[in-house]
């Protein structure tokens, strides 16, 4: 579980535009913008994934 009381992060629709970018985008570079936007907010995908379950589960 994510700590997020003392970390900013982005918000909800800004990382799911990010997720949109790298997944269904068809152009490489929006595919790597938005990887790579979710790793500098995150530091892995796998705790974007983790923020991203979380919020949409509330």
């Amino acid at each position: 579980m994510l700590d997020s009381t003392n970390i900013k992060y982005p918000p909800l629709q800004l990382i799911q535009t990010w997720v949109w970018m790298m997944i269904e985008s068809d152009n490489p570079e929006l595919q790597d913008k938005g990887r790579n936007n979710l790793i500098l907010a995150f530091g892995t995908l796998a705790k974007a994934n983790e923020y991203l379950t979380q919020s949409l589960n509330k």
